[in-house]
């Protein structure tokens, strides 16, 4: 169900230069985007577009998936935050790269959503991501430092909690910039001393990080 649609997919994003890295190209094919919406957009699933999950949430464009899992260098046996579950797509996609030898925990605020993201994961046989109700922008601490932190919603800036919880040598990205505007896709790798190198990636649209260290609810 759906293989042409994904090969498709694929292939336009090989195509455009959004898909460059053999691990995130395998990811890409093996992980079933269209069990990870909801039915009643089931069949945009491969569409270069982002999706409403509910909530008040997306799940984002193909394409932009692509820029962010390429921008952080995932690789085998890495430990992972996730911030923002959403559907658990981003999570299984990780967790098809970082493979049985790495770890993948995603942080998700809303309930309803990480209930949705579990059973998503479980189904596709990506169970072994851990799915945690409460605040992203706190991090995870009882389980830092991390190789890599994913944030899937904009902060006005980089939360201090999740810098703080990176490796040395390890990377952050995440959308930066005003909600209600476009946003920068912004790569951090933490340096030795704690330094943090910054680079941008081009522009973006996100849905608001909601908690402590992003935007709060009345903004």
């Amino acid at each position: 169900m759906f293989e042409k649609e994904r090969e498709e997919l694929i292939e336009h994003l090989i195509r455009w230069g959004y898909l460059r890295k053999p691990e995130v190209i395998k990811a890409f094919k093996n992980v079933p985007r269209h069990e990870f919406v909801p039915e009643n957009v089931g069949d945009y699933s491969y569409a270069d577009q982002p999706l409403s999950i509910g909530h008040g949430q997306t799940i984002s464009a193909p394409s932009m998936i692509a820029i962010m899992m390429e921008s952080l260098d995932f690789a085998c046996g890495q430990k992972v935050l996730e911030i923002g579950a959403g559907s658990g797509y981003n999570a299984a996609l990780t967790a098809e790269i970082v493979g049985e030898k790495g770890k993948v925990i995603t942080i998700e605020r809303v309930a309803e959503l990480a209930g949705f993201a579990k059973s998503n994961l479980e189904r596709t046989g990506y169970g072994r991501v851990k799915v945690v109700v409460g605040d992203g922008t706190r991090g995870y601490k009882k389980e830092a430092p991390w190789d890599r932190i994913l944030v899937t919603a904009c902060a006005p800036n980089l939360p201090k909690p999740l810098t703080e919880q990176l490796k040395i040598e390890g990377k952050l990205g995440a959308p930066v910039g005003q909600h209600y505007m476009f946003q920068t896709w912004t790569v951090v790798e933490k340096l030795d001393g704690g330094k943090l190198k910054i680079q941008e990636h081009g522009g973006c649209s996100f849905v608001p990080l909601i908690g402590e260290y992003g935007w709060k609810k009345e903004d």
